[in-house]
């Protein structure tokens, strides 16, 4: 029997499916060592953003050659180290559709959430203040919207951000072109961009792809938001251009560390911060699950 081990976690239904297409199942949140030992009689595993499949994690499962799959539930693959599994023969996949809807809803809530003081006037009131006239934020029609990266949810919320009344601009590496956007320069957006928000993998070599400099570029009052991954803003740098008024609001759902414990971030009444929760969706969990079960009847 070919058994699978989820250990962070998969939609019951769609877990029980797989159960009945004969397969064991094993659900079970493990610690780095506890993985090296489990990773050896497996054939299948699926992870989300919390299991790291390091080189040291493949070289067990290479001990039995049992693991022929590993699953990420979830757009990014970047805690795989998908290199050495394809070396070793070990298929990595990932179900970049499911969750990209709800990522892109989340991310439109946070910008109306940082431009009318939601989060903020909500915990002032359960204090027992009323701070009616402190609170005057800005409508997002008519606001220029810069989408660094252009993939799925980045287009999605785009989309979304037009049908609001928002102009949209995006600067992508990639060579593609679309009609439904203006593509500009990276420079060009910080310049030009009321709202900026980042849809690209976490920085290579511990390096920043938004810092001091950048938020220096950025336009005077300027709405961040990083629901992508950690590592690609200086969180510190972020702090730093929301005390000095350059950066007027932001919101995070990522962290260079998770769960987080940059007190900075965590006290500062300007930004909105979930605990990485864009793909927490009953919908989204469910359009994960079909799509693992689809992934595994493929392989196997």
């Amino acid at each position: 029997m070919n058994r699978i081990l989820v250990t962070d976690g998969m939609d019951k239904e769609q877990a029980e499916v797989l159960r009945n297409l004969g397969y064991e199942v094993i659900e079970e949140e493990l610690n780095n060592e506890e993985l090296k030992d489990k990773i050896k009689d497996v054939s299948v595993l699926i992870v989300r953003s919390r299991t790291k499949v390091t080189k040291d994690i493949v070289d067990e499962a290479k001990k039995t050659g049992n693991l022929k799959l590993v699953i990420r539930g979830g757009v990014g693959v970047d805690n795989i180290d998908t290199v050495y599994c394809k070396e070793c023969g070990i298929e990595v996949r990932n179900t970049p559709n499911a969750s990209s809807n709800s990522v892109a809803e989340l991310a439109l809530a946070q910008m109306i959430n940082i431009s009318r003081f939601v989060q903020t006037a909500n915990l002032t009131m359960r204090e027992g203040k009323w701070e009616k006239k402190k609170y005057r934020g800005c409508e997002i029609m008519g606001k220029t919207l810069g989408l660094v990266g252009c993939g799925r949810i980045a287009t999605l919320l785009g989309k979304k951000a037009k049908l609001l009344g928002m102009n949209v601009i995006f600067y992508d590496i990639m060579c593609f072109e679309t009609d439904e956007f203006e593509r500009v320069s990276f420079e060009e957006l910080l310049n030009r961009a009321d709202y900026i928000s980042v849809h690209i993998p976490g920085g290579k070599n511990n390096e920043y792809f938004i810092s001091d400099r950048e938020f220096e570029m950025m336009k005077d009052g300027v709405y961040f938001l990083d629901l992508a991954r950690g590592g690609v803003v200086d969180e510190n740098a972020l702090v730093r251009a929301i005390n000095k008024g350059k950066v007027a609001g932001a919101a995070l759902d990522v962290y260079e560390e998770e769960p987080t414990n940059n007190q900075d971030l965590l006290n500062n009444p300007y930004i909105s911060l979930t605990p990485h929760i864009g793909a927490s969706t009953k919908e989204a969990q469910k359009r994960i699950g079909e799509e693992i079960v689809n992934i595994v009847k493929e392989n196997l």
